[in-house]
């Protein structure tokens, strides 16, 4: 089951990939349009950037945008990013792999 906070990760990279040629998005109008509270929201794209998905802008017309195309954006990403692994188990963990104990 997908938590929360994911699905308003999920939620604020769409937005973000339908602005992408926009420039910088404030995080007040994603909350505002993704329906996320806007402290929530903070947090949640404070863990996307150091994901290294979002970047942002501080200043007169900063936000935050994407780094990466959005094409090149999983939603296995954005849980990682969230979550941490996916994997149930280390040993078969994509990006944190780690031999178990119990593997021959």
């Amino acid at each position: 089951m997908i938590s929360r906070k994911t699905k308003y990760a999920i939620n604020a990279l769409v937005y973000l990939a339908k602005k992408v040629d926009e420039g910088p998005i404030l995080i007040s109008e994603i909350a505002t349009a993704e329906k996320i509270p806007q402290k929530f929201l903070e947090a949640i794209l404070l863990d996307l950037k150091k994901a290294g998905i979002l970047a942002s802008k501080k200043g007169k017309g900063g936000g935050y945008y994407l780094i990466k195309h959005p094409k090149k954006i999983t939603i296995a990403n954005a849980i990682r990013a969230i979550n941490g692994p996916i994997a149930l188990l280390p040993c078969v963990s994509l990006n944190f792999y780690q031999k178990c104990k119990d593997c021959n």
